[in-house]
């Protein structure tokens, strides 16, 4: 059954509701409230902040349009990774040597927050170990290999190893995939419950969350006001963390992010013969397309299968069968495998598939953007804007250094040039 107030999904079927959470009842804000922090979305970012903020003593009010983690957050592959979207050496180019070391230092940090949060507030989310990034073309292969020869020696990274063609076809039992890179510390989980952890965690810290609570807009300066359909807080300090759902709640950073879908189908159980057969070590695993296939087992043995994109404000009116040919070019012997569930959500890329982190007042601060590492990033996004807020902005500023170039067109242009470019890519995919 579809816990109330959520699309349906495999996630939403299968969430975990604390008492303190079901008290909640979806109950908007109404009338006037105070705090020192107003978080605006509870998403991973806003529920990360919101708890790192209340443990550090700050009154906070944390307001969703729908329900704690109804977005992308309750939505995604429930991959953790270590990494970037950008190249190291890019990143270099872009902010210098001891930036790029520090960037690639906190990736590795938000991995290790997510798994700390989750022993510490002992949150049920069918956490396993392990990501494989895999090659969807022999010619990928050098690059992945290079790329882990770069992370081992360059950067000095160690818990990352090259896997070789045969034996990634041994572990995933298909011969459409080739070498790939294991990264041991990654994890994944079951995102809509750690997202319920977190909230959890944050209520029983004294955060005052409002669910079905739009906000219309807000006023800046010295005591800002945040305003919503039914009522207003007044607080210090506004955090934006809406990501693809931002919409035109502030102008200036809209144009740095891009909303796209992406969508995912869960098979019905699969037996342990299946399981081990399509995925050996139950790695979570990612190819090296540019719109990516993306898998994983649950927590009960079904294959939770992500592929495909588009850029409209409406997913697919079929989306198992939109999905479901993805996941059938690799597995055929998955035919008569029935689809359960088949659902949908909105993330933000930006144009440089780095996360978006800025001060856009003394007193706003925004972190989106995450480009697909949203679990990972986003968690670390929030803690890092508590720290910014209590004294200590630099890891903060570090992200906000990097530069975010806004879409060409801004918003009303990036859809059309977002989409010519992705056509490109989605046939370099299929014929290079």
């Amino acid at each position: 059954m579809t816990l109330s107030g959520y699309d349906p999904s495999y996630y939403s079927a299968t969430a975990n509701v604390s008492p303190a959470l079901a008290g909640l009842q979806g109950q908007p804000l109404r009338g006037e409230t105070q705090a020192d922090i107003c978080i605006v979305g509870a998403g991973f970012t806003g529920l990360s902040a919101a708890l790192h903020l209340a443990l550090k003593g700050y009154s906070v009010v944390l307001l969703d349009a729908e329900k704690v983690g109804w977005g992308a957050s309750g939505r995604n592959g429930g991959q953790v990774c270590q990494g970037h979207n950008m190249d190291h050496e890019d990143m270099i180019d872009k902010v210098g040597r001891q930036a790029a070391d520090s960037l690639w230092d906190m990736s590795v940090e938000s991995v290790e927050l997510v798994k700390s949060l989750i022993a510490e507030h002992q949150i049920e989310c069918d956490l396993k170990q392990g990501i494989l990034h895999v090659a969807a073309k022999p010619g990928h292969v050098e690059d992945i290999r290079e790329s882990v020869e770069y992370k081992r020696n360059v950067i000095g990274y160690q818990d990352i190893e090259y896997v070789d063609t045969p034996e990634v076809q041994s572990m995933l039992g298909t011969d459409r995939y080739h070498g790939g890179e294991l990264w041991k510390e990654a994890v994944h989980l079951h995102p809509l419950n750690y997202a319920l952890g977190l909230a959890d965690a944050a209520l029983k810290a004294g955060v005052r969350i409002y669910e079905n609570t739009r906000v219309t807009d807000y006023t800046q300066g010295a005591n800002p006001q945040v305003n919503t359909t039914e009522g207003l807080v007044k607080a210090k300090y506004i955090l934006l963390a809406c990501n693809g759902y931002l919409g035109k709640l502030e102008p200036r950073i809209a144009g740095k992010i891009m909303p796209i879908n992406n969508f995912i189908i869960a098979t019905e159980p699969l037996s342990d013969a299946q399981c081990r057969a399509i995925n050996r070590e139950d790695y979570a695993v990612a190819d090296s397309r540019f719109v990516i296939n993306y898998f994983r087992l649950s927590g009960d043995n079904r294959l939770l299968w992500g592929g495909g994109e588009n850029y409209t404000a409406k997913f697919p009116a079929d989306i198992p069968s939109f999905v479901r040919k993805y996941m059938l070019e690799f597995y055929p012997q998955l035919e008569d495998v029935k689809i359960d569930y088949g659902w949908g959500g909105t993330l933000a890329i930006t144009l440089n598939r780095m996360p978006h982190f800025d001060r856009i007042d003394q007193n706003v601060f925004v972190a989106q953007g995450y480009s697909g590492h949203g679990v990972a990033l986003a968690t670390l996004g929030g803690k890092l804007m508590a720290e910014a807020i209590s004294g200590s902005a630099e890891k903060f500023d570090t992200f906000a250094n990097v530069p975010t170039p806004t879409f060409p067109g801004g918003t009303l242009l990036r859809w059309p040039g977002l989409v010519a470019g992705m056509l490109y890519y989605s046939l370099r995919d299929r014929f290079f």
